[in-house]
């Protein structure tokens, strides 16, 4: 019973749908296939712990058969003559990335790549980092050796200035040489946090400061600086009606021409052609509250 249930494990273990490769994303495939074969046991029949010594041959038949399963039928027509999984796994990689010299420019391409690559101030953080990791994760799988040392000191020098606190911060009194990309990101966002939070809070202020103005512009002199609605309103009318009065008056003692009343602007509505103590909404309002 116990081998038969082994033998079902193994079966279901088979059947798991693995990733498929296409002509670009080698490089993800590889990672996933490597962690798979690892899961299942079968990774030592590409990357054996001692070269010299034999790979199982039921070890080696289940990694190739998981090979087969994530690659399309054309490339499988290729590997025919691959016997072993390993062999087999050389050979898509050969395919995948080309021969010698093919890796090396592709190296040097992305490295350049890598070199020039800058946030943008309205890039987000997560996109950047993200484009910054896949760039390393290629050049590593095109055999380049690049640190972890290396990509932190890019990654903060790349940042545009308003991380500039923090990552002067942390190149000042962090061990780069023990720091890892993923802790700069953490250390980078809770800054970016921090900044979101502050700029909130000053165009909070600043609209305060633009009532308090406004208001007290409104205000008579040696009044209070902040009205309430109501207070407003009333202010308003009065205002309103008193403008209206002087003009009536001035018409009434023979002004210059008719007072244009299309050009008088409600201080409560915003509307043209009457006055704050005319307008129908606040009467409307007045009747509501009784």
């Amino acid at each position: 019973m116990a081998e038969s249930s082994k033998s079902k494990e193994r079966q279901g273990q088979l059947g798991l749908s693995y990733p498929m490769l296409t002509k670009t994303n080698y490089t993800a495939w590889a990672m996933k296939m490597r962690v798979f074969m690892q899961a299942h046991n079968v990774w030592e029949a590409i990357d054996p712990k001692d070269p010299k010594a034999n790979v199982d041959d039921k070890v080696d038949k289940r990694a190739l058969a998981m090979i087969y399963q994530g690659i399309s039928e054309d490339l499988l027509l290729t590997l025919a003559e691959r016997k072993i999984a390993k062999e087999a796994w050389e050979a898509i990689k050969t395919v995948s990335l080309g021969a010698e010299k093919v890796k090396k420019a592709k190296a040097q391409t992305l490295k350049s790549e890598f070199e020039s690559l800058n946030m943008k101030d309205s890039e987000n953080l997560d996109d950047f980092c993200m484009k910054l990791n896949g760039l390393v994760a290629n050049i590593r799988a095109l055999g380049e050796t690049i640190g972890e040392e290396y990509v932190v000191k890019k990654l903060l020098r790349a940042v545009p200035s308003k991380f500039l606190q923090i990552a002067s911060a942390i190149e000042q009194f962090g061990d780069l040489e023990k720091m890892s990309v993923e802790e700069v990101i953490g250390s980078l966002k809770a800054h970016e946090e921090r900044i979101s939070g502050q700029v909130d809070s000053k165009e909070g202020q600043q609209l305060l400061l633009t009532e308090e103005e406004w208001s007290k512009r409104e205000s008579d002199s040696g009044g209070k600086l902040l009205l309430t609605h109501e207070e407003w309103l009333k202010k308003s009318s009065r205002s309103g009606q008193q403008f209206g009065n002087d003009h009536r008056e001035r018409d009434n003692q023979g002004g210059h021409g008719r007072f244009d009343r299309s050009k008088v602007k409600c201080f409560n509505c915003g509307g043209y052609g009457h006055f704050a103590a005319e307008c129908k909404k606040i009467k409307e309002k007045q009747i509501a509250t009784g």
